[in-house]
């Protein structure tokens, strides 16, 4: 603290002290008279300060949250979209499974189908031919089958067996009530099991379907 003369002669005065605040627009903690450097703060209604850039023109808040990490609102809306992507997938693949399974269904419907249309047809086709071939059987048990009428019938043979049609029924034949309808019974030693002893007309089938039972006379064990 310095004193100045008094200019009229008097004792010399004090210098006033600063005063506690300094000059206007000072800081705390600064010197008198110097200018402060750091930027005003803005506040809000309600107390909260606005944020300024700084001088590098970022804002201090926005680095301090990139900084730590914390997911922003452009991550959940790509983790949302991720997820909407994910469940729309799984959607499509459960349909197109179900599609898939649908139609091996259907093919092997179709495929079943076509072959019984097939077989029935064969059946109703065959069905009408067999009293032509009984007509052919009699002419053979008696020598009738001569020339180019055997030959006619040979090939009608072929045909019918290349379609899948086959003939049973012989003497000596163990009786099955599934292909042999029995027109009259007898009794003989010889036999140990009902057999067939005479056809009177042969039987046919398709594969493991009977068109026609084989009409015959049987034959019983005695007891």
């Amino acid at each position: 603290m310095t004193s100045t003369p008094d200019q009229t002669g008097g004792e010399p005065q004090e210098a006033a002290a600063p005063q506690p605040g300094g000059q206007p627009g000072d800081q705390p903690g600064s010197q008198p008279g110097e200018a402060s450097t750091e930027t005003p703060r803005h506040r809000r209604p309600g107390g909260t300060p606005e944020a300024h850039p700084d001088e590098t023109g970022s804002f201090p808040d926005a680095v301090e949250a990139s900084e730590t990490g914390s997911p922003g609102a452009g991550d959940l809306a790509a983790a949302d979209e991720l997820i909407l992507a994910q469940t729309a997938l799984a959607e499509r693949t459960l349909d197109l499974q179900r599609i898939q399974a649908e139609f091996l269904n259907y093919k092997r419907r179709v495929e079943r189908d076509r072959e019984l249309v097939k077989q029935n047809a064969t059946y109703s086709v065959l069905s009408g031919m067999l009293p032509v071939l009984d007509d052919i059987d009699r002419a053979r048990e008696h020598g009738e089958l001569e020339g180019g009428f055997k030959a006619v019938a040979d090939s009608l043979d072929r045909t019918v067996s290349g379609l899948g049609l086959t003939k049973f029924g012989a003497k000596g034949d163990e009786f099955d009530p599934n292909l042999h309808e029995a027109l009259m019974h007898g009794h003989s030693p010889d036999v140990t099991t009902t057999v067939v002893d005479v056809v009177a007309q042969a039987g046919y089938r398709i594969g493991d379907r009977v068109v026609r039972a084989a009409k015959v006379t049987v034959l019983d064990p005695e007891s």
